[in-house]
C-alpha cells in the first residue's frame, strides 16, 4: 500500500525542490490571491487531506493566501500507511 503522492501542483507555482514522492518539504512563492492545489496519490485508494493552515481545502480546489508564509499540509493515508507533505507558500505583493 502506497501512501505517497505521484504528483503535487499548486497552480503554476514552482516547488523548491522539484517534486519528488520521497521529499516531504517544499517551498513556493506567489503574488496570487489564490492557487489551485492538486495532489495525486500513487494508489487511487489512498485518501488525501489538504489543509491551508487550519483551513481544509478540497483536492483540486483553490486555496486563498494570506500575506507572508502560508503552511499547506497534505496528508496521504492508505490503510495503516501515512505520509505528510508540507509546502510553505510565501505570498508577497
Amino acid at each position: 500500500m502506497s501512501a505517497r503522492l505521484s504528483g503535487l501542483t499548486i497552480g503554476a507555482l514552482t516547488l523548491t525542490p522539484a517534486f519528488d514522492p520521497d521529499t516531504a518539504e517544499y517551498t513556493a512563492n506567489t503574488t496570487n490571491a489564490t492557487n489551485t492545489i492538486t495532489a495525486t496519490p500513487e494508489d487511487e485508494k489512498a485518501a488525501v487531506t489538504i489543509l491551508n493552515g487550519e483551513t481544509p481545502v478540497n483536492n483540486g480546489a483553490a486555496a486563498a493566501w494570506a500575506e507572508g508564509a502560508n503552511t499547506v499540509t497534505i496528508t496521504v493515508k492508505n490503510g495503516t500507511a501515512q505520509k505528510v507533505y508540507t509546502v510553505t507558500v510565501t505570498k508577497s505583493t
